[in-house]
């Protein structure tokens, strides 16, 4: 997957000033509303009211090269999961049909990329001379997409998911509770007939759904979901993505159900080849910065970039708050009872409906996706799939980020914080009466999800614990 790169906002990711964590004192259980101007209410993306507590320890440090020099200079290099990103984007070009893809190693800060050698070494030379560390792999990553068309065309089934997994250097292909019977054969003997060398079968006890609910937060009509990231349309004004599915319910938005519209659907996708939507705010003196409020932080969202496997993400919704996981597989295809959807982020990261749409995120500012849909729940786990956020702005023509920052009147200050009227979610989704400003935060229950996620600490610097 090549990574993208949108324009930067122009405030830099926040550290806490003694490296430490943060956590939501357990007491504070309650949640203050505070109307705004709405000249001076911004967004913040991802603001929810949350369960629980979570600590955050925001970005604080740089991408790091292993400092060698010499002979050791041609050994894997020690990189944050954005800079593989972007390697792995150059080597895919650099070693063409030999390339088999590619995945973050955590543990080890390095970027393993999949080589299939045949006749030319040189390849292998090429991808440890630029930093990766090289593992020959039997399939290339564009046989892997040719399954991925057998599958398509052979066993297109409601309930069934597949995804490139760089790990097993495999296709990963999950089946729901609903494919049984005559549904299951088929589908077991189309990955059967792609040999055990090109695709794995396994079985999910959820049932694959997009995540949208009835309820509080945003609304469309009877819909429920969660705004993604705050971007500037291509004509300038102020707008935000989300879950395209979720404009099923409706074009008009309010931050309470039943409320005054605060935003239009101008453009969305789903199914199809995405799930995103363009919603653009009514008010177009709306300040919404490009930020995403973990419910006692803010971390500013500075680019968008495409997912790499194996890289920590974490994702805000107006359900279960803060939640975080691993990139499991890419361009997944997902087919929903409504329909068939490509081109998605496969994750472990857990997800309830009322999350569709909410930012998917790197803890150093890094927008990766759009909640769209999976089985399971954040008690028991499960796959969600995510809308990539960099195919959705180019789809819709849009930029990440909006006017209006984290400044003064808006960002996270006294009146606005990350809140007031224009906000997408009284309770949760993006702002609404709750917001991030001075009385809420962004949930004083925490918003982070104490029900979601689980204790995970890595070298991204973010730390999400229940």
């Amino acid at each position: 997957m090549r990574p993208v790169r949108t324009n930067s906002h122009p405030g830099a990711p926040q550290k806490l000033p003694d490296g430490g964590t943060y956590s939501v004192p357990q007491e504070e259980r309650s949640l203050s509303h505070k109307r705004i101007p709405k000249r001076k209410a911004a967004i913040a993306a991802g603001s929810v009211v949350a369960l629980g507590a979570a600590a955050i320890l925001l970005p604080n440090a740089n991408a790091s090269q292993d400092g060698s020099s010499g002979d050791a200079a041609a050994a894997p290099k020690t990189l944050k999961a954005g800079d593989a990103s972007d390697l792995a984007s150059q080597l895919s070009g650099l070693l063409g049909e030999a390339f088999g893809g590619s995945y973050y190693d955590s543990a080890g800060r390095q970027l393993v990329v999949n080589v299939v050698p045949g006749d030319n070494n040189n390849v292998i030379v090429q991808a440890k001379a630029a930093g990766a560390k090289v593992r020959e792999v039997d399939n290339s990553w564009s046989e892997l997409q040719d399954g991925a068309s057998t599958l398509k065309s052979e066993a297109t089934i409601a309930g069934t998911s597949w995804s490139i997994d760089p790990r097993t250097n495999k296709l990963l292909v999950t089946a729901d509770s609903t494919v049984t019977g005559a549904k299951w054969d088929r589908l077991e003997s189309t990955v059967q007939e792609l040999g055990s060398g090109m695709a794995t079968l396994k079985k999910s006890s959820g049932v694959f759904k997009p995540f949208v609910s009835g309820g509080d937060a945003i609304f469309a009509g009877g819909s429920r979901c969660s705004l993604g990231f705050n971007v500037t349309a291509g004509d300038g004004s102020p707008a935000f993505l989300t879950a395209g599915h979720c404009t099923l319910g409706g074009n008009e938005w309010s931050d309470t159900q039943g409320g005054q519209p605060i935003a239009t659907v101008d453009q969305s996708t789903f199914p199809g080849a995405g799930d995103f939507a363009l919603v653009k705010y009514d008010d177009p003196a709306t300040q919404a910065p490009s930020e995403v409020n973990t419910g006692n932080q803010t971390v500013q969202i500075t680019e968008a970039a495409e997912a790499t496997v194996g890289q920590q993400v974490f994702r805000m919704g107006s359900t279960t708050g803060l939640a975080d996981g691993q990139v499991l597989g890419l361009d997944a295809t997902v087919n929903y009872p409504e329909g068939t959807v490509t081109g998605l982020i496969q994750t472990n990261v857990c997800a309830e409906p009322g999350d569709s749409g909410g930012s998917l995120f790197t803890q150093d500012g890094l927008a990766i996706g759009l909640t769209s849909g999976g089985s399971g729940d954040c008690t028991v786990g499960g796959e969600t799939f995510f809308q990539p956020v960099t195919t959705a702005l180019e789809a819709v023509g849009a930029t990440l980020g909006a006017g209006g920052g984290a400044g003064d009147e808006a960002g996270a200050g006294d009146e606005a914080g990350a809140g007031g009227e224009a906000g997408a979610g009284q309770e949760a989704g993006a702002g609404g009466e709750a917001g991030a400003g001075e009385e809420a935060g962004a949930g004083a229950e925490a918003g982070a999800g104490q029900d979601a996620g689980h204790d995970v600490e890595d070298n991204s610097g973010l730390t999400e614990s229940r």
